[in-house]
């Protein structure tokens, strides 16, 4: 599937002599393209219209992580208005050209195995009965890609890999050397890899998959696996690390990259708070609105290589995640975010977050439990148009609402580290609000004048 552009498709509109029949009739006809490109995209399942996603990176939440021990805090996370546990490769880790101590999670040298680091097979399952027992959904990290240089199939099928000139296993790219390549051009890879995904659905009951770069592995396989996999379970979930539009035939998330990057030049101040708007309404025209798209302010790639999210984000940090998890997507949490993680966790080596008193999670649980129960913020299609609110400050101060029947959140965000005095264009509030971190009760009127301190966030629910 094709990724067309606003501006290519109105040129091309223009060529064929439709611009002289008026705009309306170029944007009807975009309009018709994007309902044919829609029926691509696959459906959500409904538990996951309101969920929140957080990241586990099993081997640095403790000193002495496992299964066992992660089950304890499963009950912290759901309270705090977590749905859905994402966890790192859980997988046995190739010795072969291993990269530090523990090596990388993403050389898997086993795909039907869990790490003896982190328990048993058992205790992963374990693990998963009681997630479910208490309403949340569990999926891991696929690496589809690549595997060690140690797995087995390099012995029993070796025309399962990429090979150079010389006929020897070939890494993805070159600092990848911890790893070598698969061959998608082989049948018999494609069905032992869907084969090895099913185990995971039948033996362990969990619900989908995360799976590492995704786009670098055939759209095509993808989408005979999602078909293949929900036959299965039904109600799978597909998370893709990429953005390409067509990875929505078999994805039903994707990452926010591009999305990250702007919000990252707003808050060093290269960019102005309304570039932005740019942002959301091509993101808006490139993907169906059955699409799910993963916003977020850190991960453990941009962890551990590019720096915390303070090195990000600075004192705006908590600004930008209020915009990422009322905006219509699936705001991610990363392990130790409501702890305050400020250090860049080691990748190849044990390197424990800091937990503290968990100061940041009075936040994260008035924001997130907002949005598992406020229609205005639910996901897709299925929640609250988006609308802008007009201010006289859109260079400082980004406004919007949300609204779904009788639910709706209005967002008002000083993303600058300079105090902002903003009035609003027109009416567009209802009588009484609850600001959502203050417990505060009032209203909002065109009259009104706000100062905000700077990175200064509030929430308003209409009550």
């Amino acid at each position: 599937m094709k990724q067309y552009s606003k501006q290519i498709l109105v040129t091309a509109f223009m060529g064929l002599g439709l611009f002289s029949s008026g705009i309306a009739q170029v944007e009807n006809k975009m309009e018709e393209l994007k309902k044919s490109v829609d029926k691509i995209f696959i459906n959500q399942p409904l538990w996951s219209i309101n969920s929140t996603i957080y990241e586990v990176n099993l081997r640095q939440y403790a000193k002495n992580s496992s299964f066992k021990s992660f089950e304890k805090e499963i009950p912290r996370l759901k309270s705090m208005g977590v749905d859905i546990l994402w966890f790192m490769p859980i997988h046995p880790i190739g010795v072969k050209e291993r990269k530090g101590t523990l090596g990388s999670y993403y050389a898997v040298k086993d795909y039907k195995a869990v790490s003896e680091e982190f328990g048993t097979m058992d205790d992963f399952k374990h693990m998963v009965n009681y997630a479910h027992s208490i309403g949340m959904h569990v999926i891991i990290d696929w690496v589809g890609n690549h595997t060690a240089p140690d797995h087995n199939w390099t012995l029993t099928n070796p025309d399962f890999y990429t090979k150079g000139a010389d006929g020897k296993f070939v890494p993805p790219v070159p600092d990848w050397s911890d790893v070598i390549d698969l061959n998608y051009d082989n049948k018999a890879l494609r069905a032992a890899m869907i084969d090895a995904m099913k185990f995971w659905l039948t033996e362990t009951k969990i619900d989908g998959f995360r799976c590492d770069v995704a786009e670098m592995v055939p759209t095509d396989f993808w989408v005979e696996t999602q078909k293949e996999l929900a036959a299965v379970n039904p109600k799978l979930f597909m998370l893709a690390e990429g953005e390409k539009p067509e990875l929505h035939a078999a994805f039903n998330m994707t990452y926010t990259w591009k999305g990250f990057s702007i919000f990252r030049k707003v808050a060093k101040g290269e960019y102005p708070a309304r570039a932005i708007d740019d942002y959301l309404g091509e993101d808006k025209f490139n993907y169906s609105t059955k699409a799910i798209r993963m916003y977020f302010t850190t991960n453990h790639d941009e962890n551990s290589w590019n720096g915390t999210e303070k090195e990000m984000f600075g004192e705006g940090a908590k600004a930008f995640y209020v915009l990422c998890a009322t905006l219509n997507g699936m705001p991610l949490l990363y392990s130790g975010q409501e702890a305050g993680l400020d250090k860049r966790l080691k990748f190849f080596e044990k390197d424990p977050i800091v937990w503290g008193n968990y100061s940041n999670a009075d936040f994260y649980t008035r924001l997130l439990s907002l949005k598992r129960r406020n229609n205005a913020l639910l996901h897709s299609e299925s929640g609250g148009s988006f609308a802008k609110i007009m201010n006289n400050n859109p260079d400082q101060v980004y406004s919007y609402y949300r609204r779904k029947g009788k639910d709706e959140v209005v967002v008002i965000l000083n993303l600058s580290n300079k105090e902002a005095t903003v009035k609003f264009d027109r009416y567009l509030f209802a009588p009484s609000y609850t600001e959502l971190f203050t417990d505060k009760k009032g209203t909002l009127k065109i009259e009104d004048e706000l100062k905000l301190k700077p990175w200064e966030y509030r929430v308003y629910v209409k009550d």
